[in-house]
């Protein structure tokens, strides 16, 4: 809302905004879309433009150019250090645009600075404008932009001449701190742009993980070197965004968009008196409408996507209703910055017309590359025939310790990978005692990255997102695996579990796998027959469409998804048909080896429950069993006893099942050792997907085991080989009563199910094909053959 200390005022100012959005605002939004249309029609009647091959700049010497007005106060404070910083060669050069100052500042350089060259202007032109006449005087190939309240290390110089190693390199930012180490860092150098829901949104980056060069979105004008001829065939600064603000993220999208690159070098550092130039002569209140004002410039220019571009327009104008009723926000459009930039409409429209006369790729791409795992994509080509392969591992759960079925695969998977290639995991952890856990983790893996629970994104994620999905949804997250896939030059990606899916990505070379460790909207459906709630009901069915709708579409963005069972492998294939390869046999595996085959001295007459209950089939589960099989079985065998073990139950818990004749243990250390100790398993599971690692466990330890159909799904479709089948509560009783009077028969069927996951679920093996895996759909994607003889590419 408005806020005045007069409410009639505040009410008064409401009513008039809401007529303006309701009657002048529509037309006035449709007046800017009208406009840009037709500018891209005219664009359209010019023949395509070639570009001339790409040239390394020369690196010999570099020019300095500082932008002053009225700024002779931090020309004699800041100015030495770049002499300082430049000294080392005589080529180097330092210009000075003076800005028509009225403070003496020309004649303070010439008298103080006598080696300054210094360019005086007959009028203000700005930040963008000055620039501009810098780069056009400078004498350079390099020229480095600094604002007059900069000081450098005496080092910088070097690391940015050295980042134009490339021909495609248009710019090289540096690291900025503040001169002021108390202020929070508000600029770094290192800048993420993303386009979310109808607007760029723009945001420095502090990552002590990133040392060396690496992409940015944009290089900032007071702090950065550029490559002057490209900057000059790119029209320089361009004065729509005037006064100042975003015409430095302009100039650096236009050179994403023509196939050029930006890069962000740490070894060069500056300070910045944050503001000490337009905060001293502009009110935080004008400053603010400026940048709203340009935010909508940028787009009307440069996105040149109409799904983009309507998705501006409807986001101009709902954001101005938004900011009515719920407040100002940076990020929101005022009616003031909109009649502001429809005061710009005809320059724009020109402005436009250049900058899609020098377009090479689109909008999508030229937001995609300054991403670290796209920069790598695209621009580098991974190695399928490398001693050992980069894998990225993406966990959304603790590892350590193996709470639940889908850690026992991630864990094992993860001892067994991390000798066959290099694995660097980033793992999102519950809470911060998570860690010392998990920290055991970094012996295996080349590198370790573990984050506690983020909250998601609210702003920036469909509100179409399941939720399951939705609550891992972090721009944070997404930074790191793109920082991690460029900094540790990642071949493939292994994401874990359907709610990371939110991070598929559109790579060309890299390749990407995902593991359904279950399928998620069949789980949902799988859970309806359970459920009295209709209110809960309603909730599943609404969140079964979204998991469908996504769960369908992430998976076709992966080049290969891994699957539990057959039976998964061919339910999902009867939604996609033959598009992404569904690969099963790869990762539903355990260590048999590390369970220890006990055939005889277990307990007697005991049951053993095992699941984690946070999961919610694990809750139903128990409770079907408790309430409908227990009773039967201690009506005819009053001695069975019930042992409970599994992480995260409620409190009060234990005191519920108790009275019953049941025991929980809660979470083991160690979950062989009930394995190895009580008589036989139950596996009452009614919903859920894939294959329960409990039961492979149960098998590798030699406890005879009764299961229902879904509980036992990919392991036997038939009771009385691996294990006893029942699915109704008399029927289950039965098998289980069974088991325990024929202690033979019982362990018979223990003998074939140790056999079973000996010659079938044995992670080593799985993890050898899974590797192999990995090179083949990477040789597919790069073109690279195998130097091995026999060896299909």
């Amino acid at each position: 809302m408005l806020k005045s200390s007069n409410p009639l005022a505040v009410w008064l100012r409401v009513v008039l905004v809401a007529v303006f959005l309701l009657v002048a605002a529509p037309p006035l939004v449709i007046l800017a879309a009208v406009a840009l249309f037709v500018a891209d029609l005219l664009a359209g009647l010019r023949p395509c433009r070639s570009f001339p091959p790409d040239a390394l700049p020369s690196t010999r010497a570099a020019s300095v150019v500082i932008p002053n007005w009225n700024g002779k106060d931090l020309l004699e404070k800041y100015l030495p250090s770049v002499v300082t910083a430049l000294q080392g060669n005589p080529e180097n050069e330092i210009l000075v645009v003076d800005n028509a100052s009225t403070d003496g500042s020309a004649a303070f350089l010439r008298e103080r600075f006598p080696q300054v060259r210094v360019l005086e202007l007959d009028r203000n032109l700005g930040f963008g404008g000055g620039s501009n006449a810098g780069m056009r005087t400078a004498r350079h190939d390099i020229v480095v932009l600094l604002n007059s309240d900069m000081r450098v290390e005496p080092g910088f110089l070097q690391p940015l001449v050295e980042g134009f190693r490339d021909p495609r390199v248009f710019a090289v930012s540096a690291q900025i701190f503040f001169t002021d180490p108390s202020k929070v860092r508000e600029e770094t150098g290192l800048t993420e742009g993303l386009w979310i829901e109808g607007r760029l949104h723009v945001r420095h980056i502090i990552d002590e993980r990133v040392r060396a060069l690496f992409p940015t979105f944009y290089a900032g004008g007071g702090s950065s070197a550029y490559d002057r001829r490209k900057l000059l065939e790119l029209g320089g600064f361009d004065p729509l965004y005037e006064p100042f603000y975003l015409e430095d993220a302009d100039l650096s999208y236009m050179a994403w968009k023509r196939g050029w690159t930006v890069h962000y070098q740490p070894r060069s550092v500056v300070y910045h008196e944050h503001r000490g130039t337009i905060g001293r002569r502009f009110n935080e209140a004008f400053i603010q409408a400026a940048l709203k004002k340009n935010f909508l410039l940028f787009a009307w220019k440069n996105i040149h996507d109409w799904r983009m571009l309507a998705a501006h327009f409807g986001y101009v104008y709902g954001s101005m209703w938004v900011r009515l009723l719920g407040g100002d926000t940076p990020t929101r459009t005022s009616p003031r910055a909109l009649l502001a930039a429809l005061r710009h409409l005809g320059s724009a429209m020109r402005a436009r017309r250049r900058a899609q006369a020098l377009a090479a790729v689109s909008d999508q791409e030229a937001f995609r590359r300054p991403l670290g795992g796209y920069f790598r994509d695209r621009y580098e080509t991974p190695d399928p025939n490398r001693e050992k392969l980069h894998v990225l591992f993406l966990s959304p759960y603790p590892i350590l310790p193996p709470v639940h079925g889908g850690a026992v695969f991630m864990g094992q998977t993860l001892a067994e990978l991390a000798q066959r290639a290099q694995v660097h995991l980033l793992c999102l952890l519950d809470e911060e005692k998570d860690l010392a856990t998990n920290q055991t983790l970094d012996r295996l893996c080349a590198s370790v990255e573990f984050l506690v629970r983020m909250p998601h994104d609210r702003g920036g994620w469909s509100a179409l997102l399941p939720h399951a999905a939705r609550v891992f949804s972090n721009r944070d997250l997404a930074w790191r695996i793109h920082r991690t896939i460029f900094t540790e030059k990642i071949d493939v990606v292994q994401v874990d579990y359907t709610q990371l899916a939110v991070y598929a990505m559109a790579f060309e070379r890299v390749a990407t796998f995902l593991f359904e460790h279950d399928v998620y909207f069949q789980s949902i459906a799988r859970g309806w027959s359970n459920e009295r709630s209709v209110v809960r009901l309603v909730k599943s069915t609404y969140e079964y469409l979204r998991a469908l709708r996504f769960e369908l579409r992430a998976i076709r963005k992966f080049d290969a998804v891994q699957v539990c069972t057959r039976e998964n492998r061919e339910f999902l294939a009867s939604f996609l048909g033959n598009g992404t390869p569904l690969q099963e046999g790869l990762r539903a595996g355990i260590d048999v080896n590390r369970y220890r085959y006990v055939a005889g001295g277990r307990e007697p007459d005991t049951l053993l429950f095992v699941g984690n209950f946070q999961h919610l089939p694990n809750q139903q589960a128990l409770n079907f069993f408790w309430q409908r099989v227990w009773p039967l079985i201690r009506r005819q065998r009053p001695q069975t006893r019930l042992i409970i073990v599994g992480a995260q139950a409620g409190p009060g818990f234990a005191g519920v099942y108790a009275a019953g004749g049941a025991e929980f243990l809660g979470h083991v250390e160690d979950i062989r050792d009930p394995l190895e100790r009580y008589a036989l398993f139950v596996c009452p599971v009614l919903s859920g997907s894939g294959v329960r690692v409990k039961l492979l466990e149960a098998f590798a330890s030699g406890i005879p085991a009764v299961s229902t159909t879904i509980g036992a799904e990919g392991l036997a479709s038939a009771g009385g080989e691996l294990l006893e089948l029942a699915d109704e509560p008399h029927q289950f009783a039965a098998k289980t009563l069974g088991l325990l009077a024929d202690p033979a028969r019982a362990r018979a069927i223990a003998e074939r199910a140790r056999r079973e996951v000996e010659q079938n679920w044995d992670i080593r093996v799985l993890t050898e094909r899974l590797e192999a895996s990995y090179r083949g759909i990477l040789r597919k994607k790069t073109g690279v053959r195998s130097e091995e003889p026999g060896v299909e590419s």
